[in-house]
């Protein structure tokens, strides 16, 4: 069944709607860039509380304005029930206490009283063109600030030339209204300056108080200059960390990238990919899994090129004889000799066939293992019927094949039956093959808690330490010298023993259990787990 995804290749383009999705800023940026941008964003984020200090500034105004009504309200009362005198006296005293301006309108609206003509002012202006010049770029941030809250404008404050109460809007209002009036205008250093306007008694005289709150503007400019500095060193030292932590990141990384060039570009056989001991993090254990993909890439590489020479030498041998038999077998008119050599022909055409079907299995036994779907086997079951099997095709050849079980509860595992049972027909052929004739061959099925043991056992010659390991190369092979030369490619035990490790199991040798002389090839294989 065909897979429903497909590698993209130039021929077979995914098409745009099942590409991953990716943000459009993550395309070309390289991961240091990311990691500055991730910390930076958030910086900003954090920057952007300096715009949250505008509602600072409305708590404080919104306070003084309180301050302000309280003020003209209770001096409004306290100027009710005093005499003239004591109201000047009042007002000059309230004034320099408060720092106040305070002046008062009869019901005509004509000034009585002005506490900066009966004692000097409280407080002063301040000219903008006798400051520093940072203080002009603190009112160059509070306009720009302002620009950007989209707060409504605040109308400047200017002493008027007319005297009267008529001059002053509030008071207008707030002898309209008989209620305290409160209006924010700014002072030419744009510092606010708060008026506060209220009935005095009902007659229709009129109060009026104005304050010049630089404290506020003083408060507001500090608390943006100290969060604009946790800013900038927070900025700075994000950097920094932001710089280490892509250095720690993408150093090695373009490493490992330099090192897989090298690899994939083969200019280097020995090229080292680092492994990074030291690191145990996420970028440590990548560079190890590269380190050993590309052992395991140049393993396979190596196998790959051995295989190649083995065949190339396993054919010639066999078609060199098949090129003898018939260059010979136009230069021989006796009919018996050119029998033989027709003979010698068709035993090396079936060597060759012999090769390259066992060279076809071997080659895609581990692609198709890959791709196969378990399945539950009885190892008992399986190798019983592979002996009977060969019983009806004479395939023992005299030989006596005897199953043991051995072990409690079902000797189960997980694979592919064609495969296993060809595991079992290969280690059957190489007992035939060895055991003398009339010999016996023993089966012994053995099950532990974990594992399942399959032991094909003869009675040959055996095979030496040293051989061991050799026989389940490809094309090696020790024959009996009974056996006429070419019955076997020299790939069974071979194929058997990649089957066996693609079932996560192991295919060996040992000494027969019982001491006697003769061989013992063991599969041993994972228990299928009991639901």
């Amino acid at each position: 069944m065909a897979q429903d995804t497909a590698l993209e290749t130039p021929d077979t383009p995914i098409h745009p709607e099942h590409r991953p999705r990716r943000l459009f800023w993550t395309r070309r940026a390289s991961l240091t860039t990311r990691i500055l941008a991730v910390n930076i964003i958030a910086l900003a984020l954090l920057a952007g509380s300096l715009f949250y200090l505008d509602s600072y500034r409305k708590q404080l105004l919104a306070e003084r304005f309180k301050l302000a009504q309280s003020e003209a309200q209770i001096t409004a009362e306290a100027l009710v029930v005093s005499s003239p005198e004591r109201q000047r006296t009042l007002l000059l005293q309230l004034g320099k206490e408060q720092r106040l301006r305070l002046r008062l309108y009869n019901k005509q609206g004509k000034l009585v009283a002005d506490s900066f003509e009966l004692a000097g002012p409280s407080f002063t202006l301040t000219d903008p063109a006798t400051e520093p010049w940072y203080q002009e770029a603190a009112r160059i941030l509070d306009k720009g600030m302002d620009a950007l809250l989209g707060a409504p404008p605040i109308p400047p404050y200017q002493e008027p030339d007319d005297l009267s109460a008529s001059a002053w809007p509030e008071l207008e209002q707030a002898r309209a209204e008989m209620r305290t009036h409160i209006t924010l205008r700014y002072a030419p250093d744009r510092t606010p300056v708060i008026s506060a306007a209220a009935p005095v008694g009902t007659e229709g005289a009129m109060l009026l108080t104005t304050r010049n709150a630089i404290d506020i503007t003083q408060d507001v400019r500090d608390a943006r200059q100290t969060l604009a500095i946790i800013v900038a060193i927070a900025l700075a030292v994000s950097i920094q960390l932001s710089l280490f932590l892509a250095r720690t990141i993408v150093q090695p990384l373009r490493t490992l990238v330099r090192a897989a060039v090298r690899v994939r570009l083969g200019r280097d056989r020995e090229v080292e990919v680092p492994r990074l001991p030291e690191r145990r993090d996420e970028i440590g254990m990548l560079a190890r899994a590269i380190s050993d993909m590309t052992g395991a890439l140049r393993q396979r590489i190596d196998a790959v090129e051995h295989f190649a020479a083995d065949v190339a030498h396993e054919i010639k041998n066999p078609l060199a004889s098949l090129r003898s038999a018939l260059d010979s077998l136009d230069k021989v008119s006796d009919p018996e000799l050119r029998r033989q050599l027709t003979a010698i022909a068709i035993h090396d055409v079936r060597r060759i066939d012999r090769l390259v079907t066992e060279i076809a299995d071997a080659s895609r036994i581990d692609a198709e293992l890959s791709r196969a779907t378990f399945e539950v086997i009885d190892i008992e079951k399986l190798i019983a019927n592979a002996i009977g099997a060969r019983e009806d095709r004479g395939e023992n050849a005299g030989r006596i094949i005897r199953l043991e079980r051995r072990g409690a509860g079902p000797a189960e595992v997980l694979g592919v039956p064609a495969r296993i049972e060809r595991v079992i027909e290969n280690l059957l052929d190489n007992a035939v093959s060895f055991s003398p004739p009339d010999g016996e061959i023993d089966v012994i099925v053995t099950t532990t808690q974990e594992r399942v043991w399959a032991m094909v056992c003869d009675h040959g010659p055996g095979i030496p330490e040293s051989e061991r390991r050799k026989v389940f190369e490809r094309f090696h092979s020790i024959r009996p010298e009974a056996e006429d030369f070419g019955q076997h490619s020299g790939l069974g035990l071979a194929i058997a023993k990649t089957i066996a490790e693609a079932h996560d199991g192991t295919l060996s040798v040992i000494d027969r259990l019982d001491g006697a002389q003769g061989a013992c090839l063991v599969l041993d294989l994972p228990l299928r787990e009991q639901p």
